[in-house]
């Protein structure tokens, strides 16, 4: 069963590579968030996870955000894709991953080299630019994957984007929870751990559900992006310590 299981991972990739390569030079911005949607949706059925979307607070997701969440594992992206593609900030060595990364990177993955100083600028004026022409942009403050149940510290450099562009925060919360209701260890990307070894373990590990929490919006105006970071930082983990 994992091997089966794994050749239709390798076949969903390989869908996926096409599909960037040969439809997505030719269809409207619509077209490639469907795509990129639905793809995502499919990849996680295939790794036996489900998407249950948690919404806090009524009414539709803001047209103009800067979305951030809590960081476990690889999966994170795709899951945050299956409510509304965005255009993810992740760490440069994600573009040398086999397969992903390069669908990272036709799919609008923003990358960051960490420690450069005049790579960090040059990303930063492209996700104000991002934000003001209205896509939803998303990126992961911790700045790496974290144990469930445990939230780092956020950076708060790239929150000043939503400052300038004049857009609000949107915070996610994300866990995953297996059939007894516990955190699954499996899910967890962490240390050493290779993408390949991720993937068998998540496939070993059967059904699991992910939460997308969605809180509400934090406000921008006049907020230094240190105190736009810790207000994210505590909804999210209020909700997740409960």
């Amino acid at each position: 069963m994992i091997v089966w299981n794994l050749l239709r991972v390798c076949l969903h990739l390989c869908i996926g590579l096409w599909t960037c390569a040969l439809v997505f030079p030719f269809t409207d911005d619509a077209g490639r968030a469907w795509r990129i949607k639905h793809w995502s949706v499919k990849l996680l059925a295939i790794c036996g996870i489900e998407v249950e979307v948690v919404h806090s607070v009524a009414g539709p997701l803001a047209p103009r955000a800067l979305i951030v969440a809590n960081h476990i594992s690889w999966l994170d992206i795709f899951v945050i894709n299956t409510l509304h593609p965005c255009r993810f900030v992740a760490k440069s060595d994600i573009r040398n991953w086999p397969l992903i990364g390069w669908l990272c990177d036709k799919s609008g993955t923003i990358f960051i080299a960490r420690g450069k100083l005049r790579d960090v600028r040059r990303i930063y004026e492209g996700l104000v630019h991002s934000l003001q022409v209205g896509e939803h942009v998303a990126f992961f403050p911790e700045g790496t994957t974290s144990l469930q149940g445990t939230v780092l510290p956020f950076h708060s450099n790239l929150f000043e984007a939503a400052v300038e562009a004049q857009v609000p925060v949107q915070p996610f919360a994300l866990r995953y929870v297996d059939a007894g209701g516990g955190f699954p260890k499996a899910i967890e990307f962490v240390g050493d751990m290779t993408f390949v070894e991720s993937m068998v373990a998540i496939l070993k590990a059967g059904r699991i559900r992910a939460e997308l929490i969605r809180l509400p919006l934090i406000e921008t105006a006049g907020c230094h992006r240190r105190e736009l970071g810790e207000a994210a930082r505590e909804a999210i983990s209020s909700v997740l310590s409960q």
